[in-house]
């Protein structure tokens, strides 16, 4: 009899665990001439210590600066004269290569990844070059108001957990950082056990396992020992705020913008599938009620919308909001805490809800169009939770009916758990 295998987004599904620790998923669609490859390391910011703070996405830089085999600015040039794309990509919970190729050509992703997984030079003068890039982007950021603003909500929402720095890191953390440090965090973390390699689009699945093996099987997997582990951030997010706490804060300009969070659940969580439903409620389209409310009814903001940040451990409901020039903004935040607290004591309208879940479905079938999408997908839950979990995503999302969504709301929605920030215009100065 045979087996009936798992279909994502019409791709099938094949999983395999090479010797070394190394899962591979092979997501067989055949609807264009085309491949994607991902490298998923289960490493990003979270997983650092303090002094550590931005070491994932500086590296993340370095896998582009070199090896024995490939040198600097290599791996971007064959990849156009191929004809194909890359990119790369760090977050709290992780930290993702990509490429996508043609279906004729696609394997020579595989050489590139192995090779750079065992094979980074570190060289010290390229460290030091790519340090400079990484503390510009870094005073860019913080040159940002809505970046600003955002890292202050960050640190008064996750508290002492790893979640409240800043991806990036900080200057501070960066400046000392030496290459010797880069290496021995690359050595722990970019190591097959670590890993999870996705290949989606135009393939036939044996032969790209062996591919596949042929490239990563006899890498060994180093830092595979239990100590290596001892002492890593990694802990449950357990916030809760002890009553509403505020921040304010100036710009030199002259908007003000407004941020409200609240803790709220992990990916892949109930509360997760819920929170996506209440941003669609609340902000997604002019019909939605926060939009139709702030700015096209009293005309309060300029702009409104809404976030649900759910991570690995933990996660946060965020809602933004710019207030049009010389509005009352205590009006403006009024009409928001109102508007939340309608969804923890009123049952959405069942049209509402059908409108809602509709948006969020359509918007899954965007997202997931090409074969990078589903590679991307299918990577991330891979890493974060269970690959087979991307399959429910749709049906766990329809099941969110208007009584649990009220009763998640009025649990996490409370006023006496949330943050609320303001960036208002610097006062201006007074000259004799």
């Amino acid at each position: 009899m045979t087996k009936t295998l798992p279909t994502y987004c019409g791709a099938t599904v094949h999983e395999r665990r090479l010797d070394n620790g190394m899962r591979v998923l092979i997501a067989e669609r055949h609807l264009d001439p085309v491949v994607a490859v991902m490298v998923w390391y289960g490493v990003g910011a979270r997983h650092e210590t303090g002094p550590e703070a931005g070491v994932s996405h500086f590296l993340e830089h370095m896998m582009f600066k070199g090896t024995e085999a490939h040198g600097k600015g290599a791996i971007d040039l064959e990849t156009t004269v191929l004809g194909g794309s890359n990119n790369a990509f760090t977050t709290p919970d992780h930290t993702a290569y990509w490429f996508e190729f043609a279906s004729d050509r696609w394997e020579r992703a595989l050489d590139l990844e192995a090779d750079r997984m065992q094979g980074l030079l570190l060289d010290p003068e390229e460290f030091a070059a790519e340090k400079k890039v990484v503390l510009e982007e870094l005073s860019m950021g913080l040159d940002d108001p809505w970046r600003s603003l955002s890292r202050k909500v960050s640190e008064a929402l996750f508290g002492e957990h790893p979640y409240a720095r800043p991806v990036i890191g900080y200057r501070e953390t960066l400046e000392p950082m030496t290459a010797d440090d880069m290496r021995a965090y690359y050595l722990r973390h970019y190591r097959p056990g670590n890993a999870t390699l996705v290949v989606a689009g135009d393939v036939e699945p044996e032969a790209a396992l062996a591919a596949v093996a042929a490239r990563f099987g006899a890498i060994e997997d180093q830092a595979a020992d239990e100590a290596v582990g001892e002492g890593r951030p990694d802990p449950a997010l357990e916030v809760e705020l002890d009553g509403e706490e505020r921040i304010e804060t100036t710009w030199d300009d002259n908007a003000s913008r407004m941020i409200v969070a609240y803790p709220g659940g992990p990916f892949g969580s109930d509360v997760d599938f819920t929170m996506d439903v209440v941003v669609s409620v609340l902000t997604s389209g002019k019909l939605s009620r926060l939009y139709r409310r702030l700015v096209i009814d009293e005309g309060l903001a300029t702009s409104v919308s809404a976030n649900n940040d759910a991570r690995a451990r933990g996660g946060g409901f965020w809602i933004y909001a710019e207030a049009v020039h010389g509005a009352d903004t205590e009006q403006l935040e009024a009409a928001i805490h109102e508007e939340v607290a309608r969804l923890c004591v009123e049952l959405v309208a069942e049209g509402e809800m059908t409108r809602a879940q509709k948006l969020l479905a359509a918007s899954e079938a965007f997202d997931s169009e090409t074969v990078t999408d589903v590679a991307e997908t299918l990577g991330e839950y891979a890493t974060d939770l269970r690959w087979q979990d991307a399959l429910e995503v749709e049906a766990r999302r329809a099941s969110v009916n208007a009584s649990s969504l009220m009763a998640t709301c009025e649990r996490l929605l409370r006023p006496d758990r949330r943050v609320v920030a303001w960036s208002r215009p610097a006062p201006a100065e007074v000259t004799a």
